[in-house]
C-alpha cells in the first residue's frame, strides 16, 4: 500500500491520477489533496478517497469548502502556499504527485524534497525554473524524481535497461497544437477558444495554450536537459500529429527505442505510482493496422518561435529560463482575458527576456526574484500591446 499527496487534485492530471488510484484501490491511499479554486470537485474528491487533509488556495475558499463536507468526515483544511507545502510534507505520505501548474508549484515540490518523499514530477515549470537546485538537492535527500510528462515518461523508459553513457539523442515528439498548419498570417484570427481546442489532448487552459504556441514543448525542453543531464543541442523536437509515440532515445550505436501507446495521461501516472512495476489500466493498444501511418515533421521555427527561447533559455542558463516561465505565464495571461493578440504572446516572451539582465548560479531567492521581476516587466509591456 503506498500513501499519496496529490497536488493540483482537480486539474487534468490530478483527475487522471485519482482514476488510476479508484482502480486500485489495494494499492494506494490519498492521505492530502490540493487544488486552487475549483472546491465543488475537490468536495466531491473528499468524500470519495477521504483524504486526512486538504490544502486549497486562500481562507476563503477553505470556508466554502467546509461548508460542502458532511459533519462525520471533514478533513482538516488548510490554505495558501503553507497549505500546500503542509500537504506536500505529510507525515503519513509516501509519495507526492507535483500536478501544480505554474510557477506556484516550485516550493511545494522542493518542500517534498526536503521532507525524503518520493516525487511524481507533473510540473514541468519547477524544473525550468530551478532545474539545478531542484536535482542537486533530491541527490543530497536520496530523493527520487519520476517524470509524469508523458513525453518525459517515455524518454525514462527507454533509458530502463540502458547505459546513460550511451544516450546520444533525445527524439522530443510534439503534437503540434491546433495551429500547426495554420498560415502565420490569419494567427491574428486566433480566439482564446480556438486555442483551447486542442487536437489530442484533453488539458487545462494555461497548458492547452502553451501547447497552441508550442511553448509547452520548449519549456519541456528545458526539463529534459535538467532531468536528463543532457545538453540542448541533443535534443531534436518532432512534430507528430497522431500523437502515438511519446518520445524516442537515440544511442551511439544508431539504435533508437521509442515508447508508443494511445494518448491517455493515465499511462505515465501509472508508471510513476507503481516504478518499476507496471499495472493493468485497463486501456486498449494503438490500432496500428488501422492507422494511416505515424508521420513526423520538423517544427516550424518561424511561425512558433519558442522553442528558439527555450535553446537560448538553456545556452544561457541562470535566471533567464525563470524569465521565460514568468513571461510566459504573464502573457498567456493576458491573451485569455483578451487583453492581447496571440502572436503577441511570442512578442512578451522575447522583450522581457531582452530586457533581463542574467544573473549566474542563482541562489533560490534569486530565481524567485527573477520571477517576480518579469512578471512585472511583462505586465508593463502588455500596456503597450493593447
Amino acid at each position: 500500500m503506498k500513501t499519496l499527496t496529490i497536488l493540483g487534485a482537480t486539474g487534468s492530471i490530478g483527475t487522471s491520477a485519482l482514476k488510476v488510484v479508484d482502480m486500485h484501490p489495494d494499492k494506494f491511499r490519498v492521505k492530502c489533496l490540493t487544488c486552487a479554486t475549483n472546491i465543488e470537485l475537490l468536495a466531491a474528491q473528499i468524500k470519495q478517497f477521504r483524504p486526512a487533509m486538504v490544502a486549497v488556495l486562500d481562507e476563503a475558499c477553505a470556508g466554502r469548502l467546509a461548508t460542502m463536507l458532511p459533519d462525520r468526515f471533514c478533513p482538516e483544511i488548510l490554505w495558501g502556499e503553507s497549505g500546500f507545502i503542509a500537504a506536500a510534507q505529510w507525515a503519513e505520505s509516501d509519495m507526492v504527485l507535483a500536478a501544480m501548474v505554474g510557477a506556484a508549484g516550485l516550493a511545494p515540490a522542493l518542500a517534498a524534497i526536503d521532507a525524503g518523499k518520493q516525487l511524481a514530477l507533473a510540473n514541468k515549470e519547477t524544473l525550468v525554473m530551478a532545474g539545478d537546485i531542484v536535482m542537486a538537492r533530491a541527490r543530497e535527500k536520496g530523493v527520487d524524481i519520476l517524470p509524469v510528462d508523458s513525453e518525459h515518461c517515455a524518454i525514462f523508459q527507454c533509458l530502463q535497461g540502458n547505459q546513460k553513457r550511451d544516450l546520444k539523442k533525445i527524439f522530443l515528439t510534439a503534437s503540434g497544437g491546433p495551429f500547426r498548419n495554420l498560415p502565420h498570417d490569419q494567427f491574428k484570427c486566433i480566439t482564446p477558444a480556438r486555442a483551447l481546442n486542442h487536437p489530442t489532448w484533453n488539458m487545462g487552459a494555461k497548458i492547452s495554450i502553451d501547447s497552441a504556441t508550442l511553448m509547452n514543448k520548449a519549456l519541456e525542453v528545458i526539463e529534459a536537459v535538467r532531468l536528463f543531464d543532457i545538453r540542448v543541442e541533443q535534443i531534436q523536437v518532432l512534430i507528430h500529429p497522431q500523437s502515438i509515440v511519446h518520445s524516442m532515445v537515440g544511442f551511439k550505436d544508431g539504435g533508437v527505442i521509442a515508447q508508443l501507446g494511445e494518448p491517455d495521461m493515465m499511462h505515465a501516472i501509472a508508471y510513476a505510482f507503481s516504478y518499476p512495476d507496471r499495472m493493468d489500466l485497463n486501456l486498449d493498444f494503438p490500432d496500428f493496422a488501422g492507422m494511416d501511418g505515424l508521420t513526423f515533421d520538423l517544427p516550424d521555427s518561424k511561425r512558433f518561435p519558442s522553442l528558439g527561447f527555450a535553446c537560448e533559455a538553456c545556452r544561457r542558463g541562470g535566471t533567464l529560463p525563470a524569465v521565460m516561465n514568468a513571461a510566459n505565464e504573464a502573457a498567456v495571461d493576458a491573451f485569455l482575458k483578451k487583453r492581447i493578440r496571440f502572436a503577441d504572446i511570442f512578442t512578451l516572451v522575447s522583450d522581457v527576456m531582452g530586457a533581463h539582465t542574467c544573473i549566474d548560479n542563482p541562489e533560490l531567492s534569486g530565481i524567485i526574484e527573477a520571477d517576480r521581476w518579469a512578471r512585472e516587466k511583462a505586465q508593463s509591456l502588455v500596456q503597450n500591446l493593447v
